[in-house]
């Protein structure tokens, strides 16, 4: 009986590991920048505490090699993958880690040396909406089932009033499968380095990870598992200019047409 118990957790295990994934792309206004300004991380292993300082850009990332240009009020697009092939076989995140999706800025002097200790600010968000016909939260809309949809694509427009000057992008997916109890909850995320041209003016409030995030927060401390009336998202709300995308849409621009050429992994 023992033999079977520890047969069943390591099952269980390898499945729930099969669900990782990272954000190792980014495209502009639809061109595949592949990894050129992706900080890759080093596994697909997710961030867990909200306290530690890998919850910026996870866990010891190297600089990208170059820094993506891009133009206030761009699109740019991230994408997440369980495996390297960038096809659409898998999906982008799977084992049921449903959650929301999120993107934040913040301004730096330097984008290839920045650690992500300055302030940021939200400036995309889809996170959830309620299925009048399921069962219960995991079966409710959410923006990573959005991604998945989209082939591990998420459009994200870079606001019209974006100052010029080298940015960190913070793409993350929360899973929260687990999140019932403290410290469940799997954060995934990457930071990508851009050069924003532009004349805006913007300055907004910011917050600092860590910092931003509480493990009780009521988007990160969740029983999805059962019926669910609302869900808040962890953070500040998405800035003026910023896009909030409601969960169960359609792909679109990006997320619907762009397709890697052959499916090409990834350079680091």
């Amino acid at each position: 009986m023992k033999s079977l118990h520890f047969s069943a957790l390591a099952a269980l295990a390898a499945r729930q590991a099969m669900g990782h994934a990272t954000f190792q792309q980014l495209w502009v206004n639809g061109v595949d920048k592949i990894a050129e300004c992706a900080r890759v991380v080093p596994s697909n292993s997710p961030v867990t505490n909200v306290g530690s300082n890998d919850i910026r850009c996870n866990a010891n990332t190297s600089p990208a090699s170059s820094n993506c240009a891009v133009s206030a009020g761009d699109v740019v697009t991230v994408e997440m993958h369980q495996h390297n092939d960038r096809s659409c076989a898998n999906e982008a995140i799977g084992g049921a880690h449903y959650g929301p999706v999120m993107a934040y800025l913040t301004a730096v002097d330097n984008a290839a040396t920045a650690d992500g200790s300055t302030g940021w600010y939200k400036i995309f968000e889809n996170s959830w909406k309620k299925n009048p016909s399921g069962w219960g939260g995991g079966d409710d809309f959410w923006g990573n089932k959005d991604m998945n949809n989209c082939c591990g694509l998420v459009d994200i427009k870079i606001p019209d009033d974006t100052p010029a000057g080298d940015y960190l992008l913070r793409a993350e997916t929360i899973a929260l499968h687990t999140a019932g109890g403290s410290g469940g909850a799997q954060f995934y995320l990457t930071c990508y380095q851009l050069t924003v041209e532009g004349s805006g003016s913007a300055r907004p409030q910011t917050v600092s990870f860590p910092g931003a995030y509480s493990a009780s927060d009521p988007g990160i401390l969740i029983n999805i598992h059962t019926q669910l009336d609302n869900y808040i998202a962890p953070g500040p709300s998405v800035v003026q200019g910023g896009t909030v995308k409601e969960a169960g849409g359609d792909c679109a621009g990006c997320e619907a047409t762009c397709t890697a050429a052959a499916f090409a992994a990834p350079t680091a």
